[in-house]
């Protein structure tokens, strides 16, 4: 269970540390920067598949991502005074459970010019033990091209002559003493983002797909029927029922198979067929995706949907808050959203941002002190 998040020099944010709970809806008004904390999120699982630096280097590098503003953020109200930058470029990113936690720093190239000068360097990334990044909770530690992993007799050299680009999870991962770093990983791996999830014409969703068992829903919702049928013949038939007659009452949905290929339809009372998907309105087809992403066979560590109520029509505000919080019994839940109905029907732990000079802060904070404890270790 993921329970701190930490960001430091991304986009709007200057510097950020939330607790994260079992179900966590982060909320605030259209350019706050709920954006951002999801993108941020994001990175991190990049980590984990040895994708970060081509992740960056996608949107145009660090100068694309970097805080832009004073290095002493915001002042609330009071406007800043910008000044020539004194320290380095950075953009850190940090997690952690109880037991836990990865944080990685990652700047601009001080080598010779390159084609690929739009990737960043990885200056630093640190496995410790708890919720906070202190010195005498790493268990592993890497500066440059050097990596190292600390012992029942102090510290182990792990490498000496690190690519910049090479994350210790995807180069060292593998060691035999250092489970730590499979572990970390691994729990980065599980993590589950939907922000994509096409209800247009062309949508996949509205395409017959391959029958096949599928445990989790693809990105752009290609494998809904898929998913649907595997989470029902794993034992949760009651439920994706159940979730479904919540928003459609007394409707029942069907999944339909002709030579090998199956697709989604809907029984809606009144009509004498069913619905098939290309004809399913935004909103119905969002909500039978959303279904699949929260109800499938495989449950993930960490489930993060931006938005999902995009395409809903405001009756099936209650039905979605109802389906997430059951999910959240199983898996946990970050929901970013800036429907307000949304979030007061979900509950859970709160994080409410708003903008100050440019700067995202967590609403209702007034300094450094109020904020959880994250020591992010010097270059």
């Amino acid at each position: 269970m993921i329970r701190r998040l930490a960001i430091d020099g991304y986009r709007s944010i200057r510097s950020l540390v939330v607790d994260l709970g079992d179900l966590t809806v982060v909320t605030g008004a259209n350019g706050s920067g709920k954006s951002n904390l999801y993108r941020a999120l994001r990175l991190l699982a990049d980590c984990g598949e040895g994708r970060i630096i081509g992740s960056l280097a996608a949107v145009g590098g660090m100068d694309a991502v970097r805080w832009a503003g004073p290095e002493q953020g915001s002042s609330r109200g009071r406007a800043v005074q910008g000044t020539v930058r004194s320290g380095p470029v950075a953009l850190r990113l940090g997690v952690a459970t109880d037991e836990l936690g990865y944080a990685i720093d990652l700047g601009i190239p001080v080598a010779a010019r390159s084609a690929f000068d739009l990737d960043p360097e990885i200056k630093q990334e640190h496995v410790f033990a708890g919720l906070d990044p202190r010195p005498a909770g790493v268990l592993v530690e890497r500066v440059r091209g050097l990596a190292r992993m600390r012992g029942d007799d102090g510290w182990q050299q792990l490498a000496t002559n690190m690519h910049p680009w090479a994350s210790v999870l995807d180069e060292l991962a593998g060691h035999e003493e250092a489970a730590e770093l499979a572990g970390t990983r691994r729990m980065l791996r599980g993590w589950r983002f939907h922000d994509a999830l096409r209800t247009d014409r062309s949508a996949p969703a509205r395409q017959t797909q391959v029958a096949t068992r599928a445990v989790r829903l693809d990105d752009d919702g290609a494998n809904l029927a898929a998913v649907l049928q595997t989470a029902i013949e794993a034992g949760w038939d009651r439920e994706v029922h159940a979730a479904i007659d919540r928003a459609f009452p007394g409707s029942r949905l069907r999944l339909p198979m002709a030579d090998g290929r199956m697709s989604v339809s809907l029984e809606q009372p009144g009509l004498l067929r069913p619905l098939a998907a290309p004809e399913l309105s935004d909103g119905t087809l969002q909500y039978l995706l959303l279904v699949a992403a929260l109800l499938s066979a495989e449950k993930p560590s960490l489930v993060v949907l931006n938005e999902p109520e995009r395409s809903l029509h405001v009756d099936l505000v209650e039905p979605l808050a109802a389906l997430v919080r059951q999910a959240a019994e199983a898996t946990q839940v970050v929901v970013v959203t800036h429907q307000q109905r949304l979030a007061d029907a979900l509950g859970g732990t709160r994080v409410e941002l708003e903008k100050h000079d440019g700067e995202t802060l967590v609403a209702g904070r007034e300094g450094p002190l109020d904020r959880p404890a994250w020591h992010w270790p010097k270059r």
